[in-house]
């Protein structure tokens, strides 16, 4: 409950507000935090008597004689759950601390249960982290598997839609995500799946035209990109999980991609990573390095292949434009002015994009 590193943050917090030498002991009475560090491992006789009695202790000078260890100054226990965990002990005139040695102890006390209820909560990710990927392998919805899914609150009883947001995060921010979505039932919830995507396991409900209004502003939150799966029921998440992810893919950065609305990438999902490296490869190979080119390219495919939207766009005149689009066709041998070799270089380009993210 109160580590030694967590004894050490908060002697380096409290040492802020006073000058006075402080210890935290454990409730063996051995000191374990100090801003002296010689007494860091020694015996506090005065801290073990604290514990025990649950009680204020003012150490006298006379009483640096009598009790091992100690100096003179206050003692406080540290409650949590009602329980001593251990001591807090200020050095100095008891006249002098006193008045405020009751505040420091409430301090502590508040930076202990913070810590606590922070750990509390990355144990419940992790354990709901755990949970989904078992979820997710699962062939059927199992007896133990539905134990863990009621100690989490997750229900298995009504139809899911998963969503999954690139973005990296933390653990702090994922609760920020939760505050943010707020949907009032506790039935949603984020974590965290891989290193920069975090997974929205949403409930669905009557309330389902509000879903895209929230989405939007989970979007400007993150200012990464959204992939929404179909609603499935709680057998098939995995199946509802592969769209999410497959509409990830699709989402250009700062967009939601609705799997639903997914037409050409539906088609080449399932086309293997080796063949479209090679396609890649044989009509982007020369364009390497031409960044600017790829960005004009980019920008035309953009812009529905207007020559006229596209010079806007960029801010070039439009001579400059057919000049780029003539390098390009040299660098390239592709002409994305016609329909078979327009196509070619913008499967390419998707490709690229999807190897990049």
């Amino acid at each position: 409950m109160l580590s030694t590193f967590l004894a050490r943050n908060i002697i380096t917090d409290v040492k802020k507000f006073i000058d006075e030498d402080i210890i935290i002991v454990s409730i063996d009475g051995i000191i374990i935090a100090s801003s002296d560090e010689s007494r860091v491992g020694t015996f506090h006789e005065g801290a073990l008597l604290c514990a025990k009695e649950r009680r204020t202790m003012i150490i006298y000078k006379e009483d640096e004689k009598r009790l091992k260890g100690v100096k003179n100054g206050l003692n406080l226990p540290i409650f949590f759950d009602k329980r001593v965990i251990g001591v807090i002990g200020i050095t100095g005139d008891p006249e002098t601390i006193l008045p405020y040695g009751e505040l420091l102890r409430k301090m502590t006390e508040l930076l202990v249960q913070e810590s606590y209820y922070s750990e509390e909560r990355q144990w419940r990710m992790r354990g709901l982290e755990s949970f989904v990927y078992d979820w997710l392998k699962a062939d059927e919805l199992s007896p133990p598997l539905r134990e863990r899914a009621a100690i989490f609150g997750v229900d298995l009883m009504r139809d899911k839609q998963f969503i999954l947001i690139n973005s990296s995060f933390t653990y702090s921010s994922v609760t920020e995500l939760t505050r943010l979505w707020d949907d009032g039932r506790g039935l949603d919830f984020f974590i965290h799946r891989g290193h920069d995507r975090i997974l929205l396991v949403h409930t669905v409900h009557d309330d389902a035209a509000v879903l895209p209004f929230k989405l939007d502003k989970l979007l400007r939150f993150t200012g990464g990109r959204i992939g929404v799966g179909q609603i499935v029921t709680p057998e098939a998440a995995a199946i509802g999980f592969t769209q999410a992810e497959r509409a990830l893919l699709a989402a250009k950065p700062g967009c939601i991609m609705y799997e639903q609305d997914l037409r050409l990438s539906l088609c080449l999902h399932d086309i293997r990573p080796e063949t479209k490296a090679e396609f890649v490869k044989r009509i982007l190979q020369k364009a390497d390095g031409h960044d600017e080119l790829i960005h004009t390219v980019r920008t035309f495919f953009d812009q529905n292949m207007s020559l006229k939207q596209t010079a806007e766009t960029l801010n070039i005149h439009i001579n400059t434009l057919h000049y780029r689009l003539k390098k390009w066709q040299e660098l390239t041998k592709q002409d994305v002015r016609k329909t078979e070799e327009a196509f070619s270089t913008y499967l390419a380009l998707n490709f690229l994009d999807e190897h990049t993210k």
